[in-house]
């Protein structure tokens, strides 16, 4: 394939025949999937899916991260006609992957939407492939670390965040994107002993035993370091990313609902990424992207970069 394609390709998320390699659709038109990868809902032969969970119901500031899977998915378009920069191995042309769209829920019952996480994702992971997911408020994590610790045991969790998101929230009924990580230690689905918080500029008298990484040690260490620490923290267990976009600076990610300056610039979050290279990723998401509050998509570029890296951890791993 080469630029020539360009002049023939169209809506690659629905006529390509293949689910490898670069895409070189016009970025400025046809049918936005994430890195033009095939939507489809059959994931025979898919080794990872990308998913929509396109819920933000459980915010305690500005709404609209509903609206975060289709922004990043836009965004993403901007990358499929070459290798990820700086990994040294192609992910695209590897490894077969899919646009598993977003899941389908009832937006009048928030009460429901944890357990229809669970269902949708565990659909990805009963069929054998990884998962990488775009949110959607933080609160849609929790399902994901649910769904993901029923196949491999309690998780060894990167945060990359402004906030601990482990505020005490004892009630079963309430879903709220700032304690979900409380109800995940609890209910034993995380090991907070071998997990890390990366990036946090928000005060929380109890971490519940998360390694806290926050943002003024990131600046004072480097992302290289803070990797390598990380890499001790978590050694060889199974591991989740979940990324909250406000882990960046508001001048590099304005557009999400509880932004905290002093955050990670994006070229600090690349390089931290690209140091993880080897953790036993088994899955990861992206979350609080709220287009809403954007300047010049440029929080949507960054969420497409972290998912486009997270796919790249993962497969770091399980090359041929």
């Amino acid at each position: 394939m080469s630029l020539e394609d360009a002049k023939s390709q169209i809506d690659h998320a629905f006529t390509r025949d293949d689910l490898k390699g670069s895409s070189f659709e016009n970025v400025f038109a046809g049918a936005p999937s994430f890195l033009r990868r095939r939507y489809t809902k059959d994931l025979s032969g898919v080794d990872i899916a990308v998913t929509g969970l396109p819920f933000d119901q459980a915010v305690t500031n500005r709404p609209g991260t509903r609206l975060g899977p289709r922004a990043i998915r836009e965004a993403s378009l901007l990358q499929p006609c070459d290798a990820p920069y700086g990994w040294g191995f192609d992910v695209l042309s590897e490894f077969a992957i899919a646009d598993y769209g977003d899941m389908a829920f009832d937006y009048a019952r928030p009460a429901e939407v944890l357990a229809q996480i669970e269902a949708h994702v565990g659909a990805i992971l009963a069929a054998g492939a990884g998962c990488i997911a775009l949110g959607g408020d933080h609160s849609v994590t929790h399902g994901c670390l649910r769904t993901h610790a029923r196949v491999h045991g309690p998780l060894s969790v990167i945060q990359i965040d402004a906030h601990t998101d482990t505020w005490a929230d004892d009630d079963p009924g309430r879903i709220d994107h700032g304690t979900f990580m409380y109800k995940a230690v609890e209910e034993g689905i995380v090991a907070p002993e071998r997990s890390v918080q990366i990036g946090i500029r928000t005060d929380n008298p109890d971490p519940r035993g998360f390694h806290i990484l926050d943002a003024p040690q990131v600046h004072a260490e480097g992302p290289v370091a803070i990797a390598a620490r990380v890499r001790e923290i978590v050694g060889d267990a199974p591991c989740y990313i979940t990324f909250d976009i406000d882990g960046l600076d508001p001048a590099f990610a304005p557009g999400t609902g509880t932004p905290v300056w002093g955050g990670l610039s994006s070229a600090q979050a690349e390089l931290l990424l690209r140091s993880l290279a080897g953790i036993d990723l088994k899955g990861g998401d992206v979350v609080e992207v709220s287009p809403p509050f954007d300047q010049a998509g440029i929080t949507a570029v960054a969420g497409a970069h972290v998912a486009t890296a997270l796919l790249c951890l993962w497969g770091w791993t399980r090359r041929g």
